[in-house]
């Protein structure tokens, strides 16, 4: 099981842009699918794009198609999520969860991850 480190969130402002970057652990990284969810407070977790082992690929939430974009770098160990054009509703803790190998390619859906990242706040002023 890999173990996962987020960082790049931070404050900025409306219409500005973050790159996230999740670090992972262990040599079988490549196999695995990866995703990126958020959670505001009081909110469910929501799926916001992933990506299948070889990069090949990726699928994004509505709210978020055509502004952000996953990526993976597997000699990196790496994957990330350049947001552009970010929205205040953008505002949550952002999460990087993998798929296990074996499980088929992505999904929208956190119980199919057994890998999470301890987090990254995002927050976007108006």
């Amino acid at each position: 099981q890999v173990q996962l480190v987020e960082s790049g969130g931070g404050l900025v402002q409306a219409g500005g842009s973050l790159r996230l970057s999740c670090a992972a652990s262990g040599r079988t990284f490549s196999s695995y699918a990866m995703g990126w969810f958020r959670q505001a407070p009081r909110k469910e977790r929501e799926f916001v794009a992933a990506i299948n082992w070889s990069g090949g690929r990726t699928d994004y939430a509505d709210s978020v198609k055509g502004r952000f974009t996953i990526s993976r770098d597997n000699a990196k160990n790496t994957v990330y999520l350049q947001m552009n054009n970010l929205k205040p509703e953008d505002t949550a803790a952002y999460y990087c969860a993998a798929r296990p190998p074996g499980y088929g390619g992505t999904s929208r859906r956190p119980p199919e991850y057994n890998a999470w990242g301890q987090g990254t706040q995002v927050t976007v002023s108006s």
